[in-house]
């Protein structure tokens, strides 16, 4: 009797030993893709694509359009020149879009793939827009940078003094030679730097202050102010880093006059806040560019 057990354990023990030889030779099934309800491999989620552009409503929508112009996104029909975000109704490269206040894109450049960025904030920042954009805007007439007053003083004598002296020939010639096309003059007929109509003796030993952003309008009011100087009027150029306060301030009365914004902005603003600031001459337009500093190029979008 102890010898058949032994006999069956014994059999039962090389069969055990077979069959496990034999399922470590057995070849692992290859893992199939996933596949759609229709057969077809199913596409992996496309990586996303960050792309920062300016908060606030008209140059956010100014990027969008830029965007929109390049085949990155498309925007529902008539967004126009309000659009945000939520009027894309395409995305195709799976763009996220980051809002961010304009002055602070240039400095998170390095932590997004791609950046829109105005072109007054590229050069603060360092930036060349004629080399670096990837990609830049035209010179539409709508977002010419303008120089502003309060409603009421644009016929002020010493308001179109600086008027004639930002549309003089030696102010677009200024823009043409320093900024290379990255700022470009929109003055039709620039002026000799000064206007005909004004008793410029009634105004010597006067002064005018405006509120500016640093590049280009600083840089430009600084010839402006050459002119004046020559009439015996003193311009100030407070400079301001962010797109509110320059308005508030000659709102309040406490600058004479802004240049640093565009029409579609200006008319956002006086909306948005009650304000009264009127255009008083349109002096030049900043193409927005994009950049960025991970990819020269926008390979990523098919280009």
């Amino acid at each position: 009797m102890k010898k058949t057990v032994s006999v069956i354990l014994a059999l039962a023990l090389a069969l055990s030993v077979i069959l496990t030889l034999g399922a470590c030779g057995e070849k692992k099934p290859a893992e199939q893709p996933a596949t759609t309800d229709a057969g077809e491999e199913a596409a992996a989620p496309a990586k996303k694509i960050t792309i920062a552009v300016p908060n606030d409503t008209t140059n956010e929508a100014r990027a969008l359009l830029l965007l929109e112009a390049n085949g990155i996104i498309k925007l529902k029909e008539g967004a126009g020149i309000l659009a945000t975000k939520l009027d894309i109704v395409e995305n195709p490269y799976n763009v996220e879009i980051n809002e961010v206040e304009a002055a602070q894109i240039p400095n998170l450049l390095k932590d997004v793939d791609y950046a829109v960025i105005n072109c007054n904030y590229a050069l603060s920042g360092g930036l060349n827009p004629s080399k670096d954009s990837l990609a830049v805007e035209g010179s539409a007439s709508a977002y010419g940078n303008i120089l502003c007053v309060k409603d009421g003083r644009q016929e002020e004598p010493i308001v179109k003094a600086l008027a004639a002296a930002l549309t003089s020939k030696k102010v677009a010639d200024f823009i043409t030679e320093k900024y290379d096309g990255a700022v470009i003059s929109i003055v039709d007929n620039p002026t000799d730097g000064f206007d005909a109509d004004v008793d410029y003796a009634a105004l010597a030993g006067q002064k005018i202050s405006v509120a500016a952003s640093p590049t280009p309008h600083a840089e430009v009011l600084a010839i402006a102010k050459e002119i004046l100087a020559e009439k015996d009027i003193t311009l100030e150029i407070k400079e301001f880093e962010d797109y509110v306060q320059p308005n508030l301030v000659v709102e309040n009365g406490e600058i004479d006059a802004n240049y640093f914004q565009h029409i579609p902005y200006l008319d956002d603003f006086n909306a948005e806040n009650g304000t009264h600031i009127v255009s008083v001459a349109a002096i030049h337009v900043e193409p927005m560019g994009v950049y960025s500093a991970k990819n020269t190029d926008l390979s990523a979008f098919g280009k």
